[in-house]
């Protein structure tokens, strides 16, 4: 069954703007949990402009289910998360420039600082995931530097001005999965899901997860954050074959 993972990071963003105690990220994680989420998963970018470190050692400790942590390729960032030691991390690109991760991980031209990466993780026992664009070249370097999982950028799908483009981007993302899982990988989606668009990724019937944020905690505000996960859950895993 696919697997929905939540991301909090924008109930930290919320608390950021007064820089308050809350709302709270552990909170949201544990109602998420509470109301079918698989997982839970969170960004700590270099800027911290939204999850704190304090943050992921409290959702690390306090978790059901399991941390997923996105990461940039940097010092930092790796030696924090050998620190926390999550169950699963996904090594995104990150710019402070920009507003939200806008694109997948060159793993062509970082190989072998990519390689290097995922290997030291494997070493310690976790499990790593690439956030890379639908392209061959792309996942093919991904299953070369020794990747357990990709996760496929579905913005520019998400993003689509009409359903002319949004259905040229289904076609590409779905070629790509089936590259991947051809190759033996483990096979996610995420970013700008939300309630219209998610059925049509979910029915590839190709993910294993779906990582989906902003959508679910703008709809927390109207119906509370453990009826949109709920919702969530529903629409990705009643899918007809």
């Amino acid at each position: 069954m696919l697997k929905l993972g939540v991301n909090i990071d924008h109930v930290a963003t919320l608390r950021e703007t007064r820089k308050t105690s809350y709302p709270s990220p552990l909170a949201a994680a544990l109602i998420a949990e509470q109301n079918g989420a698989d997982f839970i998963t969170l960004h700590l970018r270099e800027d911290r402009r939204h999850i704190q470190d304090r943050d992921v050692a409290l959702i690390r400790e306090a978790l059901s289910t399991h941390m997923n942590l996105e990461l940039a390729l940097t010092e930092e960032m790796i030696e924090h998360a050998m620190g926390i030691l999550p169950q699963d991390v996904c090594i995104v690109p990150e710019r402070r420039e920009e507003r939200t991760t806008e694109g997948g991980l060159d793993v062509v031209r970082s190989f072998d600082l990519i390689k290097s990466t995922v290997n030291r993780f494997s070493n310690a026992g976790v499990r790593v995931s690439l956030f890379v664009n639908p392209d061959t070249d792309q996942i093919h370097a991904s299953h070369e530097a020794g990747a357990q999982v990709i996760e496929i950028h579905t913005g520019h799908y998400a993003d689509a001005v009409d359903d002319i483009f949004r259905q040229a981007e289904l076609r590409q993302i779905h070629k790509a999965a089936l590259l991947a899982k051809d190759l033996g990988l483990r096979v996610n989606a995420g970013h700008g899901l939300n309630y219209h668009n998610v059925t049509a990724i979910a029915s590839l019937g190709l993910f294993s997860e779906l990582n989906i944020g902003h959508a679910l905690i703008s709809q927390a505000i109207f119906c509370g954050l453990g009826q949109a996960v709920r919702d969530m859950k529903k629409l990705i895993t009643n899918i007809q074959p």
